[in-house]
C-alpha cells in the first residue's frame, strides 16, 4: 500500500502541454456587482444566512490583487503566469464553529473580464484532486476558458490544506521518494507489513507537521470558504465551474446555499452516492474500461502496438509486464527506478485525455521493448506532483487529508484482503492497487464525518451536470446519480459520448456551444441532451 491515499479518482487533470513536456523529458519523439441570468431566475427556497455568522472584518475584506509569482514548489510546477493574471489571498476561519477565531489564508488567482459582453461577475473554478492547486492549474488551462472570460472573471484558488493555503505536508521529498519502493500491492505478510509501517510513518509525518488544520480541511469547510469567497469577490450569487472533485464540492456548495447557487457547471461527476469502496471499485471498472478502449484502439496500428494485435490479451500483456516490475524495476536515464507502482500511475496518467494515447504507446513500447522506464516514470511524476528537481506538492498529503477527514469508513487488511477477487475481476490492471488504497485512512488520527456527501439542494438554480461515458475516474453512471441527488428541478444531465477525464475541454464543439450558451446566455439545455 502506498503511503498515502493514492485514489487514481481524486488525480487532478493533467494538461496536454504538460505530457508533451513530458514527451521531452524522456527524451522521446473586477470587481463589482453580478448579472442574473436566465439560468438563476427560478424563485429560490429559503438558504442559511450566507454568512453563517462570520464577523465582517472577513466579509467586508477587501483584496489586495498584485502581480502572481511562479507557483511555489507545494503548489507544483508552472511558469509565472502572464501579466492578465493578479493573486491575492483571502483569510478565513480556521475552524467555522469559531467565526471569530483563528483564521487561515487562502491563496487565490484571478483574470479579470475582457469583453465584449457585459460582465456578469466571477466564474470560479475547481480542477480536482482533492488535492490540486487552482491557483497554479487555471493559467496553464485558461485558454480553454477564453470565451467564457468575454463575460466573467475566471478565478481559481487553492482549496483548504491545499497549497499556499495552510498546504498539508507530511514527508520531505525524500521521504515520498522513499516510500515509493513499498509495494502498493503486497502480496505477502511481510510485504503488508512493511506497507502497514510506512503507512503509520506518513500519519506522523501528518500529525507532526500539519496537526493544527487535519480536522479543519473538510469539503464542508472548503464549501463555505467558497461563499466567503462569493461575498468579498461582490457577486450576489456563485458562479461556478467544478471538475472531479470539483464536482461534489459543487454539490457540498449547492447542498448549504441552495439561494446562492448562480450559472453552476458539474464535470466528470463523483458519484455522491458512494461511499469509498464503492467509489474505488467503480474506478476499477472505469479505468478497465477506458484502458480496453485503448487497446482497442492501438491494435489497429499493427506491428506499432506493443501490446499486440488482440485487445484482450493486450490485458494479460500488460499484467504480465507489471508482475515483472514488481519482482525487478526498470532503470531510467535519471537514475531512479519504474516500479509497478510507478508504471500503474503512468499508464492511468495516459488515460485521462485520449489525446494522452499516443505517449501511453510511445511510453510501453519503451518499457516493454526496450526495458527503459523514463516516459512512464515521467507521467507517474505528473500524477504524484513530483518536478524534475525532484521536489513535490502536496497534492497527495492535500488528498489524503481531505479524503480521511470527509470519509467516517476506516478498513481493515482483513476488509481489502476480502474484496481483492472482486476488485481484480474488475480490472486485471487496476483493481488490485484500488482495493489496497482503501486503507489509506485507517489509522487517520482524526475521524470522518460522513458515510456520503448531502449534495440535496431544494431550491437551487439549475446545474449543469456532465457525464461523459467513456471517463476512466470518474464513471458516467455518477452524473446520473449526482441529479438525482440534487432534486428535482436542479439538476440538468448532459452526456458526451467520448474518451477521457471530463467534457468541456475535450473540444466536441456541441459540448462547448451547450455549456457556454448557459454560462455565458443562460440558455438551460433540455435533460437528456448528448453531444457525440
Amino acid at each position: 500500500m502506498p503511503s498515502s491515499p493514492r485514489t487514481i479518482r481524486t488525480r487532478a487533470l493533467v494538461s496536454m502541454t504538460a505530457m508533451v513536456a513530458l514527451i521531452a523529458v524522456a527524451g522521446c519523439d473586477g470587481d463589482g456587482g453580478s448579472e442574473q441570468g436566465k439560468a438563476s431566475a427560478k424563485p429560490s427556497a429559503p438558504a442559511a444566512p450566507s454568512d453563517s455568522g462570520l464577523p465582517g472584518s472577513l466579509t467586508a475584506q477587501k483584496l489586495n490583487w498584485s502581480s502572481c509569482p511562479a507557483p511555489t514548489a507545494i503548489q507544483g510546477t508552472g511558469e509565472k503566469p502572464g501579466d492578465e493574471w493578479e493573486c491575492a489571498t483571502l483569510k478565513a476561519p480556521l475552524d467555522y464553529a469559531k467565526p471569530k477565531g483563528e483564521t487561515i489564508d487562502l491563496a487565490m488567482i484571478r483574470a479579470k473580464a475582457n469583453g465584449p459582453g457585459k460582465r456578469i461577475g466571477s466564474l470560479v473554478f475547481n480542477f480536482g484532486g482533492p488535492g490540486g492547486s487552482g491557483v497554479s492549474s487555471l493559467p496553464g488551462f485558461a485558454a480553454a476558458y477564453d470565451t467564457l472570460r468575454s463575460r466573467y472573471d475566471l478565478v481559481s484558488f487553492d482549496p483548504r490544506g491545499v497549497g499556499e493555503s495552510a498546504g498539508v505536508t507530511c514527508q520531505s521529498d525524500k521521504q515520498i521518494d522513499a516510500s515509493d519502493s513499498v509495494d502498493g500491492t503486497p502480496d505477502n505478510d511481510a510485504e503488508i507489513k512493511t506497507a502497514m509501517a510506512d503507512a503509520r510513518a506518513f500519519i506522523k509525518g501528518c500529525q507532526k507537521r500539519s496537526g493544527t488544520v487535519l480536522a479543519h480541511v473538510d469539503t464542508v469547510s472548503a464549501a463555505r470558504d467558497m461563499d466567503l469567497m462569493r461575498q468579498v469577490l461582490g457577486d450576489d450569487k456563485l458562479s461556478y465551474f467544478g471538475i472531479s472533485y470539483g464536482t461534489e464540492l459543487g454539490g457540498v456548495y449547492a447542498h448549504l446555499f441552495p439561494a446562492r447557487v448562480g450559472r453552476a457547471v458539474l464535470d466528470a461527476v463523483v458519484d455522491p452516492t458512494e461511499d469509498p469502496e464503492q467509489g474505488s471499485y467503480g474506478q476499477a471498472k472505469g479505468f478497465q474500461l477506458a484502458l480496453d478502449n485503448y487497446l482497442e484502439d492501438c491494435a489497429k496500428k499493427g506491428a506499432a502496438c506493443p501490446t499486440g494485435g488482440d485487445p484482450a490479451a493486450g490485458t494479460d500483456r500488460i499484467v504480465d509486464f507489471l508482475k515483472r516490475l514488481d519482482k525487478k524495476p526498470l532503470s531510467t536515464e535519471s537514475g531512479r527506478k519504474l516500479t509497478q507502482d510507478g508504471a500503474l500511475g503512468g499508464i492511468a496518467a495516459a488515460l485521462y485525455d485520449k489525446e494522452s494515447w499516443k505517449y501511453l504507446t510511445i511510453g510501453l513500447q519503451e518499457a516493454m521493448q526496450l526495458d527503459e522506464g523514463n516516459l512512464l516514470l515521467a507521467m507517474s511524476d505528473s500524477m504524484s506532483g513530483r518536478d524534475d528537481d525532484g521536489h513535490y506538492s502536496n497534492i497527495n498529503a492535500a488528498n489524503a487529508a481531505i479524503n480521511c477527514v470527509d470519509d467516517r469508513q476506516r478498513y481493515t487488511v482483513t476488509d481489502v484482503q476480502a474484496q481483492l477477487p472482486r476488485f481484480r475481476k474488475a480490472s486485471p490492471v487496476f483493481g488490485e492497487y484500488l482495493a489496497w488504497g482503501l486503507l489509506g485512512c485507517t489509522d487517520w488520527p482524526v475521524d470522518g464525518t460522513t458515510d456520503t456527501p448531502d449534495v440535496s439542494a431544494k431550491g437551487s438554480a439549475p446545474i449543469l451536470v456532465v457525464g461523459n461515458t467513456g471517463d476512466p475516474a470518474t464513471p458516467y453512471e455518477g452524473a446520473r446519480k449526482m441529479v438525482k441527488e440534487l432534486g428535482e428541478g436542479v439538476g440538468v444531465e448532459v452526456t458526451y459520448k467520448g474518451q477521457g477525464h471530463g467534457a468541456y475541454n475535450s473540444g466536441n464543439a456541441c459540448m462547448t456551444k451547450t455549456v457556454n450558451a448557459y454560462l455565458l446566455d443562460g440558455k438551460v439545455p433540455t435533460g437528456g441532451t448528448t453531444c457525440r
